[in-house]
């Protein structure tokens, strides 16, 4: 019998070089996710109370932001947001550690607050050892598995070298989303007949603008790269109908994630079609305008613990974004039944009324679609009763369909509302190539 050597794991090696201990993150995470229901209860008010007490008494920063008050009450403690984290980091770490010592990486700015936030090496291992049990309920495992990773990339050298080693380490082939346009995406396209690709993994929109175009040419991907088992989307919201597209031009399951670089995976759909909420190295609440916790089936403001981070305190912290836990979760196993958007993307309108940004995106997409003649869309609030919608597309809209827009705008939100309508070659995106989907500049 010919024994076949394993496949160095150059992925796990490359962390535990670098000083993350990514077998004994892997082993406790593990552990933890074997606890019955009444042990697991004991490991989550033990890791509160002990990342509470750790930062109190070894952050200058947090112990600030509570008072320098001994808090009786979980409930109690502070809510931290964004603004609070907009400090130099040297103000914000914990006794004993240093840039050296930490994992540093700063947020994407897509909230409208940009920080520098950093995580201990144990910490971040955990993150790994969360993403790598997720995405081996699909059969990915990241030591072997090819990526196609749709991604923005630093255009700096330096930078630009450090990212294509780093996807070399983690078997990823990146096709940078800067341009994509149908010469672009055909030469993407050119790799998925060349190279065994096992998964898609990247920005929401990006992956849909590449299905829009296999539509447009008649190609399902897995015909022509049949080593796909499954698409990750990320970062950017996907909507029931993208999906479904993504499923049809694809053939392989479309699997959703929210996520936070400063945090960790927050929730992601296993199996079952559920978002399943990441519980073992985070806890997550949903509270109210005044910060009380919201029941299960509530709407409300997704705050969340950090449960490891000994660097740099995410205690109560307030990601920005609006959501609801199923009321069917548990502490064990919480589900998150919406994700509506971000706290700043609300549109104030003339009335008073107050509606989530999304809202547009939802009434003009259905409509704007219908002929798959718009690639991509933008909607931006420059006046109280004042929008634009800029657009990718074949060709300009038509009266027609402008009238169809506005007339579901006044159906859904209200009258009088007015928009203008701007065709252009590329949508902006961020510096990593995320799509934001609306910008109140009120």
């Amino acid at each position: 019998m010919k024994i076949i050597p394993q496949m160095i794991s150059l992925f796990d090696i490359s962390l535990q070089l670098n000083g993350f201990p990514i077998r004994k993150a892997k082993a406790d995470l593990d552990a933890i996710t074997r606890l019955s229901e009444e042990e697991f209860l004991k490991f989550l008010e033990r890791q509160k109370h002990e990342i509470v007490y750790f930062h109190l008494h070894n952050n200058p920063f947090y112990n600030e932001l509570t008072g320098n008050k001994i808090v009786q009450r979980w409930e109690d403690l502070p809510v931290l947001n964004k603004q609070n984290l907009q400090k130099s980091l040297q103000e914000r770490l914990s006794k004993g550690y240093t840039s050296k010592n930490t994992y540093i990486n700063k947020t994407s700015g897509s909230s409208g607050t940009p920080f520098v936030f950093a995580k201990d090496k144990y910490s971040h291992a955990l993150t790994w050892a969360s993403n790598s049990m997720r995405f081996g309920w699909f059969g990915i495992d990241f030591n072997h598995s090819y990526q196609a990773r749709f991604y923005g990339i630093p255009m700096d050298f330096l930078g630009y070298r450090k990212e294509r080693f780093k996807d070399f380490l983690s078997r990823r082939f990146r096709f940078p989303v800067f341009d994509l346009s149908d010469e672009v995406l055909e030469k993407f396209l050119r790799k998925f007949r060349t190279k065994k690709f096992d998964y898609l993994n990247g920005y929401t929109s990006s992956i849909v603008l590449f299905a829009k175009f296999l539509e447009q040419k008649n190609i399902v991907l897995k015909e022509i790269c049949p080593s796909l088992k499954a698409c990750f989307v990320t970062s950017e919201m996907l909507f029931e109908s993208d999906k479904k597209l993504l499923e049809k031009q694809f053939g392989i399951p479309i699997i959703n994630e929210y996520g936070a670089s400063e945090l960790d995976l927050i929730a992601f759909e296993n199996p079952k079609g559920e978002w399943q909420v990441n519980s073992e190295t985070l806890f997550v609440e949903i509270l109210d305008e005044n910060d009380q916790v919201l029941p299960y089936g509530k709407e409300g403001r997704i705050v969340i613990t950090s449960l490891f981070n000994k660097a740099n305190p995410f205690i109560r912290y307030d990601i920005g974004d609006i959501g609801i836990l199923d009321e069917k979760s548990t502490l064990q196993k919480p589900i998150l039944k919406k994700l509506t958007g971000r706290t700043n993307d609300i549109a104030i309108l003339p009335s008073g009324k107050k509606s989530p940004g999304l809202t547009f995106y939802y009434v003009t997409k259905s409509i704007i679609e219908d002929d798959g003649n718009v690639k991509e869309f933008i909607i931006k609030q420059t006046k109280i009763d004042t929008f634009e919608i800029e657009y990718v597309s074949i060709k300009e809209l038509d009266s027609n369909q402008i009238q169809k827009i506005e007339e579901a705008i006044a159906l859904y939100l209200e009258p009088e509302l007015k928009f203008t309508f701007t065709r252009k070659m590329v949508l902006e995106r961020t510096n990593r190539g995320k799509l934001k989907q609306f910008k109140s500049y009120l």
